[in-house]
């Protein structure tokens, strides 16, 4: 398996964090169906976890290369 480049983990984390408000503003409204609620709280959980996952990682490249953008520059940008 390959190692993710700097750039597609940045991609991978705006993309979670975005995934996360999208989820957590549909379980939050009165449009979700109450038989839904179950599965969209666990895909939501999933995405929390891969998510995490992803921020882990690219902690990880920050101590290793200074020049990568900070995590809050990151999750303050969307797609």
């Amino acid at each position: 398996m390959e190692t993710p480049s700097n750039n597609a983990l940045i991609y991978a984390i705006i993309a979670l964090n975005n995934d996360i408000d999208i989820q957590k503003e549909y379980l939050e409204s009165s449009d979700i169906p109450e038989d839904e609620i179950n599965e969209t709280q666990a895909v939501l959980d999933d995405i929390e976890q891969a998510f995490m996952e992803f921020m882990d990682l690219y902690k990880q490249r920050c101590k290793a290369d200074r020049e990568l953008p900070d995590i809050n520059e990151i999750l303050g940008q969307e797609l």
